[in-house]
């Protein structure tokens, strides 16, 4: 049962045919076996998990449990776990224990999974390589001489590896979707404010989303159904009707025989398919968007004049709340504190020079700078007055189409350390990315082939806000056409 989805795992254990225990435990000796290759997980809870799948296990006998019951899981460790060490990767908060849970990790103890640790990211979610980390680098799955992507490359490893059938992320400018696609996994951005990002510890606070990561479409829309709600503690949490997202995928068996995807009409931006993505991709894609098609979607040509854009907007919002956020790591109230200074001052520059990695300041000299009186007006104002340019440019697409595809990356997963000396260049990764962080709205990766050099290629569906149901289950039906989903990396097969 190592390779099943999180699906199947939940009619086996609601069955009866294996219990938690026995799931977890067969996991938490993969980790300890394969995470000295992968550097996936950061922290792992044997004990607690054992504990919490025994109490699934109860739960599954007495016939009081839920889909996700006695599943195992692991977060990203931005999430804040009561108990636990939250580092978000770096020295800053390497010792840190979170006094409490965020408002995802509650909703999904709460619907029975078994924490069995926490995974590897970027510093602060700050980067497109899981290179930026304290602890190091975490190693791609499908080739170990590979970055896993970034920020939740963890996750993304984790489940690629079959570690763990479902884990946690969170996406600021792709990094739930642009790890999974280099890793070769599922993984959903829900509408920013669907997933309350209380006890989220934050890095710009208009684009971190709170997300999952699955090996299909159907688990990360099992997640969503317990992760999403809304909590008074978020000012930017959404109180709307709680949704059902795995309900478009069920309608499969009363249209026995119907085209599944008929009416879908799929916008495809010309923006999207010009120079600079890897000819193996561009192949890939529009073998994936054939399928489509074939299983009754039309495709109509979209453009998205601004989101060019995207990008030089993205790297002023994200330093300035960055670098505002980041404020509270003076070594004053929790976190590293410099061992010798001299006053006050000198232990927050040291603190601060010793704690933070070298991305981490670079955001926030950028961010510091374009808040500074008299280049405000310039940079940050400006580049929200575009950011609504580019939500428009979908809005007005959204007329013609009911979703928009394209690559997730423009590349396979590269060499470590072959951008780590081009900050520029390793941005230029999340490029059909950002602009969903942008808008707020959904979007999910999924795996379409893999390049020559046998590493995976990402499908990235994009929806109006609100529209995951819709999304997951475009990405459901084409997952129902195709297997790329079930293939495990070699070195990791059970």
């Amino acid at each position: 049962m190592i390779t099943a989805s999180v699906a199947e795992l939940s009619r086996a254990l609601l069955a009866r045919r294996l219990s938690s225990v026995e799931l977890a435990g067969g996991l938490l000796d993969r980790i300890d076996a394969a995470n000295r290759t992968l550097n996936a997980f950061l922290t792992v809870d044997r004990e607690g998990a054992l504990t919490q799948a025994k109490a699934a296990d109860k739960r599954i006998a007495a016939k009081t449990a839920s889909p996700l019951t006695g599943i195992p899981l692991a977060h990203k460790d931005v999430i804040m776990t009561a108990g636990l060490r939250t580092t978000c990767g770096s020295r800053m908060l390497e010792n840190f224990v979170a006094p409490y849970s965020a408002f995802v990790a509650e909703k999904l103890a709460d619907a029975g999974m078994v924490l069995v640790g926490k995974t590897n990211m970027d510093e602060f979610a700050m980067g497109s390589s899981n290179e930026n980390s304290y602890f190091g680098p975490v190693k791609n799955p499908w080739n170990t001489t590979c970055v896993a992507g970034g920020s939740s490359g963890g996750s993304a490893a984790a489940i690629a590896a079959r570690l763990v059938p479902a884990a946690t992320g969170t996406d600021t400018g792709g990094s739930i979707r642009q790890p999974a696609a280099l890793s070769g996994v599922c993984g959903l951005k829900p509408t920013y404010g669907v997933c309350s990002r209380y006890g989220l510890i934050a890095f710009a606070s208009s684009l971190d989303t709170p997300g999952a990561f699955g090996q299909t479409a159907e688990d990360c829309a099992l997640l969503l159904n317990a992760m999403a709600g809304h909590d008074a503690r978020d000012s930017t949490s959404l109180d709307r009707p709680a949704e059902d997202y795995t309900r478009l995928l069920k309608e499969n068996a009363a249209n026995a025989g119907a085209k599944p995807l008929a009416g879908l009409r799929i916008g495809l931006p010309r923006e999207y398919f010009g120079a600079g993505t890897e000819p193996d991709i561009a192949k890939a894609i529009e073998a994936a968007i054939a399928c489509l098609r074939s299983l009754g979607a039309t495709t109509v040509d979209v453009s998205l004049p601004n989101v060019d854009y995207s990008l030089p907007v993205y790297y002023v919002i994200s330093p300035a709340e960055a670098s505002s956020n980041l404020a509270r790591f003076d070594g004053v109230r929790y976190g590293h504190r410099a061992p010798k200074y001299d006053d006050l001052m000198d232990m927050y520059k040291k603190t601060r020079a010793e704690g933070f990695g070298a991305e981490v300041k670079r955001r926030i000299l950028v961010g510091t700078y374009v808040l500074s009186h008299g280049y405000y007006d310039a940079y940050y104002l400006k580049a929200q007055q575009v950011r609504r340019l580019i939500a428009d440019d979908f809005q007005r697409a959204y007329q013609s189409c009911d979703v928009i595809v394209g690559p997730t990356s423009p590349t396979t997963a590269f060499c470590l350390g072959d951008k780590t000396d081009d900050p520029v260049k390793m941005y230029l990764n999340d490029i059909f990315t950002i602009a969903c962080n942008l808008t707020g709205a959904p979007a999910i990766s999924i795996p379409c082939g893999f390049d020559g050099k046998g590493l995976p290629i990402g499908l990235q569906i994009q929806g109006d806000a609100f529209a995951e149901a819709q999304i997951l289950n475009v990405a459901h039906r084409y997952q129902q056409a195709t297997d790329w989903h079930q293939r495990v990396p070699a070195s990791f097969a059970p």
